[in-house]
């Protein structure tokens, strides 16, 4: 089972809610060290990197955009929150949405006068900061890479739920969604990331650092909101994205 509503946006913004384990190696785990290593061995690969740098990069952009999307689609589409923070919440690292992230039951928390702060509070500073360390730990990997890896993913979270909204009428919601994720680019981790526009009624936003897809050896090309807007011509000569 997930949580209904948000699920219909996508498989990002889905969380299983039943109580049964699912079968494979590893199993869901906290969001802990142990999940933090396993994802970046399995996204490096699956990437077909040895550089853990960009499998440290890619893995923190996925959970970030579970958590981001989990939690800003629930605010805006039902204005309650599940407890994110809750040390019920399990992470599967071999799997990919909808079933990696895992909180039984759901819990709610309560109605926020403040859905903002609520967010942040639950979603950045309880889940995001430890997993920004964990990560960090498992590479040398910038700070500042890794943030701009969380406002891409609140940008891209805000981008399909806004569209979705606007698609079935739901302008109130759409209008929602961006008011929340203009609060929450106001947080100091966030702020500075990018930058967040619309234009002709569709959100966009433009980062202020380099995820370093561009250096997946398969070819990954570069993302849509990449500072870098095409791929470095020599990577000999020093031109490396900033981070």
């Amino acid at each position: 089972m997930h949580l209904p509503e948000p699920t219909a946006v996508g498989p990002y913004f889905a969380l299983r809610t039943d109580t049964d384990e699912l079968a494979g190696a590893g199993g869901h785990l906290p969001l802990d060290e142990e999940a933090v290593l396993l994802r970046v061995e399995t996204v490096g690969r699956r990437l077909g990197t040895e550089d853990r740098r960009v499998a440290a990069s890619v893995a923190f952009q996925g959970i970030a955009g579970r958590l981001l999307s989990i939690g800003l689609g629930s605010a805006v589409l039902t204005g309650r929150l599940p407890d994110l923070a809750s040390p019920a919440l399990r992470w599967h690292p071999l799997l990919t949405a909808p079933d990696d992230l895992r909180l039984p039951g759901a819990p709610l928390l309560p109605p926020a006068a403040d859905p903002v702060a609520q967010l942040a509070a639950t979603v950045i500073e309880a889940r995001l900061v430890p997993l920004h360390e964990l990560t960090r730990a498992s590479a040398r990997v910038s700070a500042r890479l890794l943030w701009g890896n969380a406002g891409s993913s609140l940008g891209g979270a805000l981008l399909v739920l806004h569209t979705w909204c606007r698609e079935r009428g739901r302008t109130d919601d759409a209008t929602r969604a961006l008011t929340f994720a203009r609060g929450l680019f106001e947080h100091p981790l966030l702020a500075g990331t990018g930058t967040l526009s619309v234009t002709g009624g569709t959100p966009a936003f433009v980062r202020d650092t380099c995820c370093l897809y561009y250096r997946v050896p398969t070819g990954g090309g570069m993302c849509g909101d990449c500072v870098l807007r095409h791929p470095p011509r020599s990577r000999a000569a020093g031109n490396t994205p900033p981070g």
